[in-house]
């Protein structure tokens, strides 16, 4: 899997790396490799991730497996962002899904994402920023 450290402050930040125990968010796109890097939560952290795996180990663990380790943990946001982004007319838009759902444990005021995605999709034409900007609702929506 691909690991980045993304840190947020109003203060200067002397290193781009998050120490161990000390993240207030994973963000994942796939159940199995959100519960990788549980060592970088912190005890009051939350973990947004995608609901549905991506099964492409011999020994995936079954549903109840993954069910018991997320019940361990203080907050947990499982959003099926696949299937959103589907009923929503934009299938390749599910991590922009999963951005939604994280707005609020990012402490991003949400018109901030919005124009964010909408700088980010310019040049692709308004269609697509349109399908990215109706899927960052709609994990906002399904993350409460």
């Amino acid at each position: 899997g691909v690991q980045a450290h993304l840190r947020i402050s109003d203060t200067t930040i002397a290193s781009d790396l998050i120490p161990l125990g000390k993240a207030d968010m994973i963000l994942s796109m796939e159940p199995v490799e959100s519960l990788r890097y549980l060592s970088w939560l912190n005890k009051d952290g939350v973990l947004i991730t995608a609901a549905e795996p991506f099964v492409n180990i011999n020994n995936y663990p079954a549903a109840e497996q993954l069910d018991a380790e997320y019940a361990k943990l203080p907050r947990v946001v499982r959003i099926d962002v696949e299937k959103l982004a589907k009923d929503n007319g934009s299938p390749r838009s599910a991590n922009v899904v999963l951005l939604g759902a994280a707005q609020k444990a990012l402490g991003i005021e949400y018109q901030k994402l919005e124009d964010a995605v909408r700088r980010v999709f310019a040049r692709k034409g308004e269609a697509v920023v349109e399908a990215n900007v109706n899927a960052l609702k709609v994990g906002l929506e399904n993350a409460r």
